[in-house]
């Protein structure tokens, strides 16, 4: 997937605002330092992994506000996390429909898009469930940089 250059990046942040403010959610130095880096972020980061970022610029957060906070964000939608073979949660800001593939040994996420899948029809013993929201594909492997050993 594509990560947002500097004008694109400012276009996330602005319709991060207007969806917060949608949400009755306060635009906060902390909420926005927190989406910043995760829409940045090529690695679907752990809350740990943004806190030891953000903490570099933003010396008085804390692990629990960067914690209190994504569970925020993935409530109202404004974030998403990404299901991993780690107990440990990651989370990513692209919200452009895409699965991902997960390395069982190294634990690298990969964006993908998968069209076919995308369109399938729901299997019939669903029909009558309800109404299905959201479809996922994760698959999980061993990467090339772990096959060949690097």
């Amino acid at each position: 997937m594509k990560h947002p250059n500097k004008h694109d990046l400012l276009v996330l942040l602005t319709e991060f605002e207007n969806a917060c403010r949608k949400a009755d959610l306060k635009v906060t130095h902390q909420r926005l330092e927190i989406f910043r880096e995760l829409a940045q972020a090529h690695d679907h980061p752990s809350a740990e992994m943004l806190y030891n970022r953000i903490i570099k610029r933003l010396p008085t957060i804390s692990l629990d506000t960067v914690y209190r906070t994504l569970a925020t964000l993935e409530k109202h939608g404004l974030i998403t996390r990404v299901q991993t073979l780690e107990s440990q949660a990651r989370f990513e800001a692209e919200m452009i429909r895409h699965h991902h593939a997960v390395c069982r040994k190294c634990g690298a996420i990969t964006d993908f898009s998968w069209n076919t899948f995308d369109e399938v029809q729901v299997p019939a013993e669903l029909s009558g469930w309800g109404r299905i929201t959201k479809r996922n594909a994760i698959l999980e492997g061993i990467c090339n940089d772990c096959v060949k050993g690097n």
